[in-house]
């Protein structure tokens, strides 16, 4: 029987609704500055969503509206103000943490879990998050692993890989059965299984659209972590919040 020792965080819908509310208008406002004739409406970029990176979605759309592949540093230029904008977006307060994070970061912090982001999202994204929305619950995150860290972004397990392997050359774990995923979408979820890592589902805006059917393979689904939180697949939870018991029974 396995002893929940460590969560591993995904960032984009599943600490926040960075994806919908941040990192897609901040992609617009950058098309909108280089003249651009793009807009991705929360639809459309939800059919983006599928591309893993802000730098690969850049250059796919790109490819698909003039028909060749973008040159790099213009791809890096595009990407260097959609971050620019993200950043204003987090200091202007337009994102607030998804209900029940906050309260769930806090207890495996004082469980004595230790806690690590991994992310497809670049460092830089990924400070702008912690300074603006999690303030001093940053100081609960043992290490990062983000998109800048790996050569394969999910749903290729490398960031759940290398989280691992620094968790156990660390001492910290001892095998990943001690470990859990938070995810908040079918690319996240894919990458925790192909690592061998057991994984909840929290329901994002865009990860509530895709196949409940596709998500068997996770320890639980859940619609959020916090109050009214429902379970979707996976064990019933005693009250309409995530805790960390529930987390536990899920290792087990």
């Amino acid at each position: 029987m396995a002893t929940l020792r460590a969560l591993l965080w995904d960032v984009d819908g599943t600490l926040a609704e960075t994806e919908r509310d941040g990192h897609r208008p901040a992609f617009n406002r950058a098309f909108a500055e280089a003249g651009l004739p793009l807009h991705w409406d929360p639809q459309t970029y939800g059919r983006w969503l599928a591309i893993s990176g802000g730098r690969e979605r850049i250059a796919a759309q790109l490819r698909e509206l003039e028909g060749d592949a973008p040159q790099p540093q213009r791809v890096e230029a595009l990407q260097a103000a959609k971050q620019h904008h993200y950043r204003s977006l987090m200091q202007q307060g337009s994102l607030q943490l998804r209900p029940g994070v906050a309260d769930l970061l806090r207890e495996a912090h004082q469980a004595g879990l230790c806690q690590v982001i991994v992310t497809t999202s670049s460092r830089a994204a990924i400070c702008a998050l912690m300074d603006h929305l999690l303030g001093p619950l940053q100081e609960v995150f043992r290490f990062w692993v983000c998109g800048d860290d790996v050569g394969s972004k999910k749903p290729h397990p490398e960031a759940y890989e290398q989280a691992l392997q620094g968790l156990c050359s660390g001492g910290l774990v001892a095998d990943p059965a001690e470990l859990l995923v938070i995810e908040d979408s079918d690319n996240g979820l894919r990458a925790a299984r192909a690592a061998g890592l057991a994984c909840l589902v929290t329901c994002s805006h865009y990860g509530s659209l895709e196949s409940l059917a596709d998500r068997a393979m996770a320890a639980a689904v859940v619609s959020q972590l916090g109050p009214p939180a429902r379970v979707l697949h996976g064990p019933a939870c005693q009250g309409e919040q995530i805790t960390l018991s529930y987390l536990q029974a899920l290792v087990r």
